[in-house]
């Protein structure tokens, strides 16, 4: 937010206090499925004669103690939360409410209104100082203890899990001793190793003879055309040839200039 207003200070004037309570993540989750109003259950503040100390509890509603999806199981909440008290312990501590340009902003009388773009920076509003800390906790019972021990047993539930299968495996991807392009692969290698090497003058002829029909040839073309070993081939090859890194034809193989047939710009068809 890149403008900032002034800060609302109505609450410390008029001398707004504020409790800090510290509640139960189950607690949290459960209040923020709350429906309509948004109420989530009642606060029971008991004082037993003049000196004595005040007890507080928290009573959820019946309609938010369902928990679910603990082990594929539905627990119910605890109801009753009772709270022990703390001070601020010298700790000055404040409560603000922040409303962005362009959200809905409810009024005092019931109305509602949308500060756009253009109207002014983001409000900051002090709504109380806490005056009491406090920290809700369940009620111990039967019910409470069965929750926290499917709590505890799905976080000690590891991430992946080995499962032995019953029968085959009938998607697409069944496993293969071998895959095909690895077949194919092993089938070219024991082709060229069963290629013998001709005589030299004898492969000179082929070449030759291949190079009056096309100036150009790419390894694969002229393996094909000789049937030779590549690492042989390409031994004649140095001796009569050239082999283009650039240009338009990279990659190829050419006759150098004294094995040429023709002279000048005259080119045999590609």
């Amino acid at each position: 937010m890149s403008e900032k207003g002034e800060v609302d200070l109505t609450g410390a004037k008029q001398n707004t206090g504020v409790w800090l309570v510290k509640v139960p993540k189950y607690l949290s989750q459960q209040w923020a499925k709350a429906t309509g109003r948004g109420e989530v259950g009642k606060l029971r503040i008991c004082k037993k004669g003049n000196q004595g100390k005040a007890e507080v509890s928290f009573t959820l509603n019946e309609e938010l103690t369902v928990i679910e999806g603990i082990e594929d199981k539905t627990v119910s909440a605890p109801r009753e939360h009772p709270f022990t008290m703390q001070t601020v312990g010298g700790q000055t501590l404040a409560v603000f409410t922040e409303t962005s340009s362009g959200q809905l902003e409810e009024r005092s009388d019931g109305s509602s209104s949308v500060s756009g773009a253009g109207a002014g920076p983001d409000k900051i509003a002090l709504e109380g100082v806490v005056v009491q800390r406090a920290e809700c906790r369940p009620a111990v019972s039967e019910g409470y203890m069965r929750l926290k021990r499917l709590q505890i047993e799905e976080l000690a539930k590891p991430v992946r899990l080995s499962q032995q299968l019953d029968k085959a495996v009938t998607s697409n991807y069944k496993p293969v001793a071998n895959h095909n392009y690895n077949l194919e692969y092993e089938r070219k290698k024991k082709e060229e190793g069963k290629r013998a090497r001709a005589d030299k003058q004898q492969v000179l002829d082929m070449l030759f003879s291949a190079f009056e029909k096309h100036q150009y040839y790419n390894i694969k073309d002229l393996v094909d055309i000789t049937k030779q070993p590549v690492i042989y081939l390409k031994e004649i090859l140095r001796d009569i040839g050239i082999y283009n890194v650039k240009g338009t034809h990279k990659n190829t193989w050419e006759l150098k200039p004294e094995y040429r047939h023709y002279q000048g710009d005259e080119k045999i068809d590609e």
